[in-house]
């Protein structure tokens, strides 16, 4: 699960290149698809809003299953760091969603079928995918916000991401350095950040709903 490299499949999914959903214009009127089932982020900062709404809805969907259906032989403290977790996420996705008001895109359908619910390593190595792969996303994305107001909340926003990637690492390695790798942090000691195109191409087998993202591309 800490592998997640995008297939030609995912790519063109996400930049709606030669897909029968997402053609120039408004797809959706044209089409008759049902909100549900498809969705297109927008442009300029509501683009970028809804870029990380999708993932937050993805993540918050995720630990709430975490919390539902815990793992064979999950503590009680990591039920509490993993429910401060979940709380965490729902937070973010609903101050979002708020943000957005009208042009949020819908919820999100998620496919969680290549996590095994039962199994510590795969909850916590899924985990360490999406906190990774959060922070990296909201680094990327920082330049594309016009809005002083929305930065700054962006900002407050990895900050914490960044606190459960570090937890999580925990979990998965007490009392080691593996909290701030070089898988993730550059010889120069700055974070890693990806291209919103990288990020949507990772997140993509966990997200049923088709989504585009054409302003990014």
């Amino acid at each position: 699960m800490s592998d997640l490299k995008p297939s030609r499949r995912h790519v063109i999914k996400w930049t709606g290149v030669a897909t029968t959903l997402a053609v120039a214009g408004s797809f959706l009127p044209n089409f008759g698809i049902s909100s549900a089932l498809a969705a297109d982020l927008g442009e300029g900062d509501v683009g970028v809003l809804n870029y990380a709404y999708a993932l937050e809805q993805l993540e918050a969907a995720f630990y709430t299953q975490v919390i539902e259906t815990p793992y064979t032989g999950i503590t009680a403290d990591e039920t509490a760091l993993l429910t401060d977790i979940r709380d965490h996420e729902v937070e973010h996705r609903e101050f979002l969603k708020t943000a957005l008001a009208d042009g949020a895109i819908p919820a999100l359908e998620v496919d969680f079928s290549a996590v095994d619910f039962t199994s510590r390593d795969s909850v916590l190595g899924t985990a360490k995918v999406f906190e990774d792969l959060g922070v990296a996303a909201y680094n990327g994305a920082g330049k594309l916000i016009e809005t002083p107001d929305y930065l700054l909340a962006a900002g407050k926003i990895v900050s914490i991401e960044a606190r459960h990637a570090a937890v999580i690492r925990d979990l998965l390695q007490p009392n080691s350095v593996a909290f701030a790798g070089d898988d993730v942090i550059d010889e120069s000691g700055l974070d890693g950040a990806m291209e919103p195109a990288a990020v949507l191409a990772a997140a993509d087998p966990f997200i049923t709903t088709d989504v585009t993202a054409k302003a990014f591309m």
